[in-house]
Protein backbone atom coordinates (compact mmCIF):
# COMPACT_ATOMS: atom_id res chain seq x y z
CA UNK A 1 0.00 0.00 0.00
CA UNK A 2 1.68 3.58 -0.79
CA UNK A 3 1.67 6.72 1.53
CA UNK A 4 -0.79 9.22 0.85
CA UNK A 5 0.39 12.63 1.51
CA UNK A 6 -1.58 15.47 2.24
CA UNK A 7 -0.40 19.23 2.69
CA UNK A 8 -1.64 21.90 4.40
CA UNK A 9 -3.17 24.65 3.18
CA UNK A 10 -0.13 26.85 4.49
CA UNK A 11 2.20 24.90 3.04
CA UNK A 12 0.23 24.64 -0.51
CA UNK A 13 -0.10 28.57 -0.36
CA UNK A 14 3.51 28.88 -0.10
CA UNK A 15 3.87 26.60 -3.15
CA UNK A 16 1.72 28.65 -5.27
CA UNK A 17 4.42 31.84 -4.39
CA UNK A 18 7.67 29.61 -5.96
CA UNK A 19 8.94 31.49 -8.56
CA UNK A 20 9.96 29.45 -11.44
CA UNK A 21 13.39 28.79 -10.62
CA UNK A 22 12.54 27.64 -7.30
CA UNK A 23 10.48 25.05 -8.69
CA UNK A 24 13.07 23.82 -11.27
CA UNK A 25 15.80 23.80 -7.90
CA UNK A 26 13.25 21.73 -5.89
CA UNK A 27 12.15 19.20 -8.63
CA UNK A 28 16.18 18.91 -9.78
CA UNK A 29 16.92 18.09 -5.65
CA UNK A 30 13.97 15.65 -5.65
CA UNK A 31 15.29 14.10 -8.37
CA UNK A 32 19.25 13.56 -7.36
CA UNK A 33 17.28 12.53 -4.28
CA UNK A 34 15.78 9.36 -6.01
CA UNK A 35 17.66 8.66 -9.10
CA UNK A 36 19.76 5.20 -8.51
CA UNK A 37 23.50 6.18 -9.39
CA UNK A 38 24.81 4.44 -12.71
CA UNK A 39 27.56 2.18 -12.32
CA UNK A 40 30.80 3.63 -11.84
CA UNK A 41 33.35 3.21 -15.19
CA UNK A 42 36.94 2.54 -14.89
CA UNK A 43 38.98 5.25 -17.20
CA UNK A 44 42.65 5.74 -17.12
CA UNK A 45 43.70 9.48 -17.05
CA UNK A 46 46.94 11.35 -17.04
CA UNK A 47 47.72 13.92 -14.01
CA UNK A 48 50.95 15.86 -13.64
CA UNK A 49 53.02 13.99 -11.07
CA UNK A 50 53.24 16.71 -8.07
CA UNK A 51 49.48 18.04 -8.99
CA UNK A 52 48.12 14.34 -8.30
CA UNK A 53 50.25 14.22 -4.62
CA UNK A 54 49.11 17.43 -3.76
CA UNK A 55 45.87 16.73 -4.41
CA UNK A 56 46.09 13.70 -2.58
CA UNK A 57 48.18 15.40 0.78
CA UNK A 58 45.61 17.80 0.53
CA UNK A 59 42.23 15.31 0.78
CA UNK A 60 43.84 13.39 3.12
CA UNK A 61 44.02 16.79 6.00
CA UNK A 62 40.13 17.29 4.95
CA UNK A 63 39.49 13.27 5.68
CA UNK A 64 38.21 12.46 1.84
CA UNK A 65 39.39 10.26 -0.78
CA UNK A 66 40.91 11.92 -3.16
CA UNK A 67 38.73 9.94 -6.27
CA UNK A 68 35.38 10.47 -4.35
CA UNK A 69 37.12 14.41 -4.24
CA UNK A 70 37.36 14.28 -8.03
CA UNK A 71 34.27 12.78 -8.67
CA UNK A 72 32.54 15.37 -6.93
CA UNK A 73 34.56 18.22 -8.41
CA UNK A 74 33.11 16.95 -11.49
CA UNK A 75 29.64 16.52 -10.36
CA UNK A 76 29.72 20.02 -9.02
CA UNK A 77 31.05 21.53 -12.39
CA UNK A 78 28.59 19.62 -14.47
CA UNK A 79 25.64 20.94 -12.14
CA UNK A 80 26.89 24.49 -12.56
CA UNK A 81 27.19 24.63 -16.48
CA UNK A 82 23.17 23.83 -16.70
Amino acid sequence: MKTVQYFSKEYLEQCRKMKPREILRFLEDYRKLHTKPSKSKLISLKVDERLLEVFRKKAELHNVKYQTMIKKLMQDWVDKQK
